[in-house]
């Protein structure tokens, strides 16, 4: 997906993938799921999709802060 914002260009196909997370099972009406980007530029993201009655009916892209993105990977992909 690729969305602008601020005059900037958003790719989930061009950005590095640093973690997912999932809420319900795949086809769940509110299921969803996250997956955490950083851009070349160094911008963190969020690209969530998810069913119709969840937080993601529409795919979107969110920015979050790298202070975000640390506590997002710790909360959701602990080692």
């Amino acid at each position: 997906m690729k969305k602008t914002i601020d005059k900037k260009v958003y790719n989930t196909d061009t950005a590095s993938a640093l973690g997912f997370a999932y809420s319900g099972a795949f086809g769940q009406p509110d299921g969803f799921e996250e997956r955490l980007f950083v851009a070349k530029s160094g911008q963190h993201f969020i690209y969530g999709v998810g069913g119709e009655q969840s937080k993601y009916a529409e795919p979107c892209i969110e920015l979050v802060t790298e202070k975000q993105a640390k506590h997002w990977l710790k909360e959701n992909c602990p080692k």
